[in-house]
């Protein structure tokens, strides 16, 4: 609300009140509270309004100018304000009388706004907004005159008329949204962005910006109007969209979302972790102090791998994650455009890299294909490049699994070459391993046996950061394609067989995704609901310290050492279960006949054989006869026995995993019958299976999860991350800082003499056993060596050599 300016403090006198005199603000408060009463002072103002608005326009066609503006009589503007705020305020409960007032004010700002005085001018741009506010005029009507205001060289107009159109587009929007005014106001803005007047361009593109910013405007209309300002003739119109787009590309923490979210946010973020209970328990409760350590941390790891593997799967599939580039409508006539306006604008520097940054984050997000960007790079990726690390985190970003690997490998041994060599320094060399560990999470066919084995030399460096560097490439490696790499390196990976897909192979889903988890579960259901207890267990994720690491350790490499106890333990249990899962997928009609006919030979040869073993056993027994042959019997037929119930065993697993291939035929033989169709309920314990399964593989887990294609086409590299663990050169002034900050905490330096006298809490240990009493015995016994001892210092001080003594010469 615009506040109310002061009215003239002359008395004003009306007919039929002459007696009473009263001042404008006194008016007006008493013309709301009784409209009808004070018609004819309306009609009074109303005309004094129209004779000073006559006398100005009079006044500035004699051309009376000064340096403010038109007008040598400053009386005549002060009235006119005064008075055009005073009917600005009463207009409301005067529609009919002051019908035309609105109009003929918005055209007198409108037509000589360049020329008025400064409080002229403010105080009816005031009077203006407040009958905007009022709705006695429309935005519509008034949003050129308040973007033409914007230009003027007034810097508290400038800021009055642009939060009045935001604010009131933002009020405009608050309950509902009405589409086809937002698209006149749109038209009037995006009109005024593409005219070739560099003022009235600037402020329609801030005031876009700041509506899409605030979610008002968050359509792709918008998104689309801004980022074609790229191609403005101005060149500062194209590095405030350019500046825009990379400020809304700005990287945030995982760590910093659980704590600015809300509680309500809290629970549609965070996600629901299960794990087993048989896995709880051991790790609490089970093996030595040591191991259950090592079982509770590696437990608290496979949560928070599985939680934020969640909250990426869920951002993604919510579309909470949003950017004005990923609304682009032709996003590849976009990049090149801007390419080819990259590749011969004559600005500086910095405004080249913000277009690359922006050609890249454009290529990454819609998966283009932009093979000339790759050799462009290529002539500025040198170490001593000024910005090198944000010129690699773009190489990285344009880098996807549609790009020919072809192209990309130029800029790839570029990379190689240039940074990590021997003769390199330690952080050139972290960097580029950390870059082309990157660009192989997202193209990794274009690593070669010889290069990796060559890289992955450099952990053994005395470098934290190149150490950790090539560590993280043998990680990723392990689980890409464990076969590039030495068998050492190796490790254990989850899938000692895996390869990177080829170029162009893609996975076409025949059927409900995760819809074979189903159909196992039905099959386990009837069979291990007793023995397995794999009962699913909420774990709250209400702690905060659980998502603060989530890329603290993901590509660092493990040594392994802490999980191979609980992997030890716990093999013996997954692998029935692996194994039956694996029988169940790979299980066709031919195959498990063949697998009948072969368990039922290995029973019956296994049954012969024990028949063979015992008649030759009890023979043997018999021709024998002596009673010294009687324990070697024994001991034989306790060995044998034992071998027979180990047979038994072997059988029955042989009989269970028959039985569950019978019964996992007839289950997909009753879901061809079936329909197909799935209810809600199906889809919902999908899901938990889905969890459950994850579960289990993050807890048999050692390296990292790696991303799929459309996560790293939304994930922001980061540029400080490619500088990960490396120590940057100080100046001497910030080693003193840091020395400085060093001591806070710690005392003034005092002797440990000055300290013990200081000291004000008794006597110490040694001062009281000074002071104990030693019984009688003791004390003789200390006497009596204390004799011996001086006693033998006589004798040693006599016996001393002094030199030759002078009288024997």
């Amino acid at each position: 609300m615009v506040s109310m300016v002061s009215g003239s403090a002359e008395p004003l006198s009306a007919s039929g009140r002459s007696s009473e005199k009263l001042s404008l603000p006194s008016l007006q408060s008493k013309m709301k509270t009784d409209p009808e009463g004070y018609e004819t002072e309306l009609h009074l103002i109303r005309n004094q309004f129209y004779s000073a608005l006559e006398l100005f326009q009079q006044q500035a066609a004699l051309n009376f100018s000064s340096i403010s503006g038109v007008g040598a009589d400053p009386t005549v503007a002060k009235d006119l304000s005064d008075r055009a705020m005073f009917l600005a305020h009463v207009t409301p409960f005067y529609p009919k009388q002051l019908a035309e007032f609105p109009s003929d004010l918005a055209a007198f700002l409108k037509s000589s706004a360049r020329t008025l005085p400064s409080g002229l001018r403010f105080h009816a741009t005031q009077a203006v907004i407040l009958l905007v506010n009022r709705k006695i005029i429309d935005i519509k009507d008034t949003l050129s005159l308040f973007m033409e205001l914007q230009t003027l060289d007034d810097r508290n107009l400038r800021k009055l008329a642009f939060s009045h159109v935001v604010h009131s587009i933002r009020r405009m929007n608050k309950n509902h949204k009405n589409e086809a005014k937002n698209r006149s106001l749109q038209n009037i803005l995006f009109g005024l962005l593409q005219q070739d007047d560099e003022a009235k361009a600037k402020r329609s593109l801030i005031t876009l910006c700041e509506l899409h910013r605030r979610k008002v405007w968050f359509d792709e209309r918008t998104a689309n109007a801004i980022c074609m300002a790229c191609f403005h003739s101005s060149s500062r119109i194209m590095i405030a969209v350019l500046s825009f787009l990379l400020d809304y590309e700005k990287i945030e923490n995982d760590d910093e979302d659980s704590d600015d979210l809300s509680s309500e946010d809290e629970m549609t973020q965070n996600p629901h972790v299960v794990i087993s209970k048989e896995t709880v328990y051991k790790a609490h409760h089970k093996g030595t102090a040591a191991s259950k350590k090592k079982k509770k941390a590696k437990l608290q790891r496979a949560i928070r791998s599985m939680k934020r593997q969640q909250r990426l799967s869920s951002e993604s599939s919510n579309c909470s994650y949003y950017s004005p580039l990923y609304h682009l409508k032709d996003a590849q006539g976009f990049v090149e455009k801007l390419f080819s306006r990259l590749q011969t604008c004559n600005e500086r520097f910095e405004v080249k890299m913000m277009m690359l940054k922006v050609i890249a984050r454009t290529v990454g997000l819609h998966r283009l294909i932009l093979l000339n960007f790759y050799p462009f790079l290529q002539r500025y990726v040198q170490p001593h490049q000024k910005d090198i690390t944000n010129l690699l985190a773009a190489a990285v970003q344009a880098c996807h699994d549609m790009v020919p690997p072809d192209a990309v490998e130029p800029l790839f041994k570029q990379i190689v070459n240039q940074f990590v060599h021997d003769r390199s320094r330690p952080e050139a060399i972290a960097v580029g391993l950390n870059v082309i560990r990157e660009i192989c999470l997202r193209m990794p066919l274009l690593m070669t046996e010889d290069l990796l084995q060559d890289l992955v030399l450099y952990k053994k460096s005395h470098e934290k950061a190149v150490s950790a560097a090539a560590r993280s490439l043998i990680t990723l490696f392990r689980e890409v394609c464990p076969s590039l790499l030495v068998k050492k390196d190796r490790g254990r990976p989850m899938d000692p067989k895996a390869k990177p897909k080829a170029y162009g192979e893609v996975n076409v889903l025949s059927n409900v995704p995760d819809i074979e988890l189903l159909e196992q579960d039905d099959d386990i259901g009837g069979s291990e609901d007793d023995e397995s207890g794999d009962e699913a267990v909420s774990i709250s994720s209400d702690d905060g310290n659980e998502d603060n690491d989530d890329e603290e350790s993901q590509y660092t490499a493990n040594d392994g050492s802490e999980d191979e106890d609980v992997l030890d333990e716990e093999g013996d249990e997954n692998d029935s279960v692996d194994e039956y899962e694996s029988d169940i997928d790979d299980a066709n009609e031919d195959d498990s006949d063949d697998e009948d006919k072969g368990d039922t030979e290995e029973l019956e040869t296994e049954e012969d054989d024990y028949t063979e073993e015992v008649s030759g056993s009890s023979k043997a027994g018999d021709s024998a006869g002596d009673g010294g042959n009687e324990d070697q019997k024994t001991k034989a037929s306790k060995r044998k026995l034992s071998d027979f119930e180990g047979q038994l065993i072997d059988a029955d697993t042989s009989l269970r995993a028959l039985k569950r291939l019978a019964e996992a035929k007839t289950s997909h033989a009753s879901s061809d019958s079936v329909d197909g169709i799935l209810s809600d309920e199906h889809f919902q314990r999908i899901k938990k299976l889905k969890a459950k399964k994850e579960a289990k593989t993050a807890l048999a887990q050692q390296g990292f999860k790696i991303p799929s294609s459309d996560q790293l086409s939304f994930k922001r590299v980061d540029p400080s991350k490619l500088e990960a663990h490396v120590r940057l050169r100080l100046s001497k002034e910030e080693r003193l800082a840091l020395v400085k900050a060093g001591r806070e905490d710690r005392g003034q330096y005092q002797a440990r003499t000055a300290i013990k006298q200081k000291k004000t809490g008794g006597l110490s240990n040694r001062q009281k056993e000074h002071k104990k009493y030693m019984p009688l015995a003791a004390k003789k016994a200390k006497a009596q060596r204390s004799r011996q001892e001086k006693n033998k210092k006589k004798s040693r001080s006599g016996k001393q050599f002094r030199g030759k003594k002078a009288w024997k010469q």
